[in-house]
């Protein structure tokens, strides 16, 4: 007899008869049915676009587009160099400025980036890790100049550095540095802009590097536990910074699959943070981003991937998600371009203003299936979560490359499955076809190198160099002991030192991190 499962391997019955009585409600502790009481019905989900590539002139054009066609947050994206903290007239930045995100070198090109954008306004998310502080501190100048209420702005760094030593790779400092810098932030933050989500723990890569969704939840989790230790440990308040940590998952093609992961996180990490000593319901409530699943989508017959990210953003909704972003479905071939990013945003639009299920409150809830696929997880999750504890947390078992290793083992099996033909990828695998590729592609030219090096060496001819050699002896001079180092990297930025000049700073007392 056949059997059917999930991605994460979990067995699919043929009929599900109830499991237990439903007595939660929305709203309440452990959050399993959405952290609202009215969810939708009262607010939709930030419909944030992400998008970044060549300059910040170029990039800032993208972001007028999005806005006039109805996006309602910003997602920025930065190219390679800028995530790893080299000004792009490094020798390592050289094929890669521009490539994939936005060039950043100094706060002239945050400025350039958000003209005509009101910070005050809008909320922005910054996909950056390692350099978290620098762009952080950039947007903030940047704030400051508009005559901003710093109070007021909000958005959201990602600053989840442990998944970039067990997923992505883009990491600077050793992790006890990172760790450090990290919770400066989140000092930093509760004083200066406290609306700031000061950290978006990622399992979009994760997933995206080949883990189950089961995987995804256990080490997003753990990671989060481990942000939470580390900021208590410097004397922070769970209750107060509780409330600032928010998460970011991948939605991938096993609708009801994800569907159940989105509502077990949620129950988990209530119970995590109860655990660790929160009271207020608000730092317990998992709030979550979420992006469709890159991974997922196909260079052979591009236009399936519309389907794809439809029926992704979908299981998103539907799992309570209180962000999205919908992937262009060119984006196995390149950058998206403005007619794919537009056919993106419609999708959701598409999702809340005509689809009806923004109606009720966890329309899944209640089925028999989704109630015991979610109960499944979250049990298969905890064992993976207490094997981390047992290794010592998050930074040991990623040290150790215990999460590595598990998620190369299951993208190893995941791809056999594929190649074997038990696992159908349309237009792949199975239902393919010739193809004569006539999708227009968006690509960088490599010239933006130059054009960012020239903006380079005007700036420093133009900046007082004496002050912005005086501002990074000061961070250095900090590295070394315990000082909050945000407030000295802001006065940095502020003096227009680059951002390789800053993370430099810190690397001279750090160093730099090798796996």
């Amino acid at each position: 007899m056949t059997k059917f499962k999930t991605d994460s391997g979990i067995e699919i019955k043929e009929v599900y008869h109830e499991a237990s009585e439903m007595h939660e409600m929305p709203g309440q502790f452990p959050y399993t049915r959405g952290v609202q009481p009215n969810m939708y019905r009262g607010r939709l989900w930030t419909m944030r676009q992400y998008a970044g590539f060549s300059t910040a002139e170029e990039s800032n054009k993208r972001y007028h587009f999005l806005l006039q066609q109805g996006t309602t947050g910003l997602s920025v994206a930065f190219d390679l160099p800028t995530q790893i903290g080299y000004d792009s007239d490094h020798e390592l930045s050289e094929g890669e400025v521009g490539k994939v995100g936005v060039a950043i070198d100094s706060l002239k090109d945050i400025e350039i980036l958000f003209d005509g954008i009101q910070l005050e306004n809008i909320t922005t998310s910054m996909t950056i890790n390692a350099s978290a502080s620098v762009l952080l501190a950039m947007y903030i100048a940047l704030a400051k100049k508009q005559g901003a209420d710093l109070k007021k702005i909000s958005g959201t760094i990602q600053n989840d550095i442990l998944k970039e030593y067990a997923a992505r790779g883009t990491y600077i400092y050793p992790p006890k540095a990172s760790m450090r810098i990290i919770t400066d932030i989140f000092e930093f933050c509760s004083t200066e802009v406290p609306k700031w989500n000061t950290i978006s723990i990622s399992g979009y890569h994760i997933r995206e590097a080949g883990s189950t969704a089961v995987q995804e939840i256990a080490f997003t989790l753990s990671n989060g536990k481990a942000y939470a230790q580390a900021a208590i440990a410097k004397g922070l308040d769970i209750n107060v910074f509780g409330e600032r940590l928010s998460f970011f998952f991948n939605a991938h093609n096993d609708f009801f699959e994800e569907i159940a992961k989105f509502r077990a996180a949620r129950r988990m990490w209530a119970s995590i943070m109860k655990d660790l000593g929160a009271t207020n319901p608000k730092a317990m409530m998992l709030r979550f981003h979420t992006q469709t699943g890159g991974s997922t989508l196909t260079a052979q017959q591009p236009q399936n991937n519309i389907i794809r990210v439809a029926l992704q953003a979908m299981a998103a909704v539907l799992g309570g998600t209180q962000s999205l972003h919908t992937n262009g479905f060119d984006e196995a071939l390149s950058l998206p371009t403005e007619a794919a990013a537009s056919i993106a945003l419609r999708t959701q639009q598409l999702i809340a203003y005509e689809s009806g299920v923004t109606h009720t409150v966890d329309p899944m809830g209640g089925s028999f299936f989704i109630e015991e696929l979610t109960n499944t997880m979250e049990k298969e999750a905890w064992r993976y979560i207490e094997k981390i504890d047992a290794m010592g947390g998050s930074v040991d078992a990623t040290e150790s490359g215990y999460i590595q290793n598990e998620i190369a083992n299951a993208s190893y099996t995941y791809q056999k499955e594929i190649e074997s033909g038990e696992k159908i990828i349309v237009g792949v695998n199975k239902f393919t076809a010739e193809e004569h590729h006539d999708t227009p592609l968006l690509r960088v030219d490599d010239s933006i190198r130059q054009t960012q090096i020239d903006k380079l060496t005007l700036l420093k001819k133009q900046r007082n160099n004496e002050t912005v050699k005086v501002a990074l002896a000061k961070i250095t001079a900090a590295a070394q002991g315990t000082d909050n180092l945000m407030p000295l990297i802001v006065d940095a930025v502020e003096q227009y030192a680059t951002l390789g000049e800053i993370c430099d700073a810190m690397r001279t007392v750090f160093g730099e991190y090798r796996s």
